[in-house]
């Protein structure tokens, strides 16, 4: 059976974005469904969310992911993917640990498969939803969508910052951009809070510091990098050489992509659109929608983009105060969008 969270004592301050999250972004009909999936230390604010559904009207399904199985998850649990395929709308608002990936993949597949309409709160905190969630999401999106149209007529983005970033992105026409502007549909789930559009490139080639987050569960460990930037050089769209102070940090994404053949590929090339988002917090979640470039190694969302390639791993890295160019034309200065 299904859990139900204690809803009468919610911490206001929750209030906002979990309403936003429902009632703006997924835009929850009384007539619907809605499975929410979500663990123990995540509780306090899927109750807020489990307490704005309620409000709306509609049925609701709630998982603590630990009355179901031990973490971290070799599997999503059947009886969670079997609840998600007869909804019409889903959370997942949990904690990553470390190797959970592949359960979220299994998840993804199921919503992809139904079309459902999900809201992806990985690694969710209460900063998060006291700041990226309580973005006016109609803006976000009105941004998001004049960057889009833009990027799907360039032939490729250059990208540079005071801190060594010189990086520059071959697109391909028949590679799509997708826009995740919080606003979540059908054709597309979108993480929580939203904020960027995004493609996987058809080649890149140059300099990446990485002086803000990386993603995945190395991203609660090693948190904001001002201090100590990973220098990633990328050839013809793969790690070439790394270089950070922190060697344990650095011995940790060597590894993570070198798990397969293209963990260490970009597979995304993204631009974070959520000017709530003013600056690092060491959460990837919000983080990667700050306005700015990010890229992501490993998995390229081939089901989404296009891509003829795929990966098990995919870990995302943003970094600090771009300008950037599409084409000729210049879009971004100092971490300002000029459109």
């Amino acid at each position: 059976m299904p859990d139900r969270l204690p809803t009468a004592t919610i911490d206001a301050e929750l209030v906002p974005g979990a309403r936003n999250a429902i009632r703006d972004c997924l835009r929850l009909k009384p007539e619907e469904r809605i499975t929410i999936i979500t663990d123990k230390a995540t509780t306090e604010i899927a109750a807020a969310l489990q307490a704005e559904v309620e409000e709306v009207g509609s049925e609701c399904a709630v998982f603590v992911l630990e009355n179901y199985a031990a973490r971290p998850l070799t599997g999503m649990p059947q009886v969670i993917l079997d609840d998600l395929a007869t909804s019409q709308v889903s959370i997942f608002a949990s904690i990553t640990q470390r190797g959970e990936l592949g359960s979220r993949i299994e998840m993804t597949s199921v919503v992809n498969k139904h079309r459902i309409r999900h809201a992806h709160m990985v690694n969710i905190n209460r900063e998060i939803m006291r700041h990226g969630m309580r973005a006016n999401f109609l803006e976000v999106d009105a941004l998001s969508q004049r960057l889009v149209e833009r990027a799907r007529m360039a032939g490729r983005i250059t990208c540079r910052t005071p801190h060594g970033t010189d990086f520059m992105a071959e697109l391909s026409p028949t590679l799509k951009w997708l826009k995740t502007s919080g606003i979540i549909t059908r054709d597309k789930w979108g993480n929580l809070p939203g904020g960027e559009i995004f493609t996987s490139p058809r080649n890149t080639n140059g300099t990446f510091v990485v002086d803000g987050v990386v993603g995945d569960y190395l991203c609660e460990k090693y948190g904001d990098m001002e201090t100590y930037p990973l220098t990633i050089e990328v050839e013809n769209n793969r790690v070439r050489s790394l270089e950070c102070d922190n060697k344990e940090l650095l011995d940790e994404f060597r590894a993570y992509t070198s798990t397969d053949e293209n963990s260490n590929r970009v597979g995304e090339f993204a631009i974070g659109t959520n000017t709530a988002c003013t600056h690092i917090i060491g959460h990837i979640l919000q983080d990667e929608k700050i306005p700015g470039i990010h890229i992501a190694f490993g998995h390229p969302y081939a089901e989404h983009t296009g891509q003829n390639w795929i990966s098990k791993t995919h870990i995302d890295c943003v970094g600090r105060d771009f300008d950037i160019w599409f084409d000729d034309q210049k879009v971004m200065e100092s971490g300002t969008f000029l459109v």
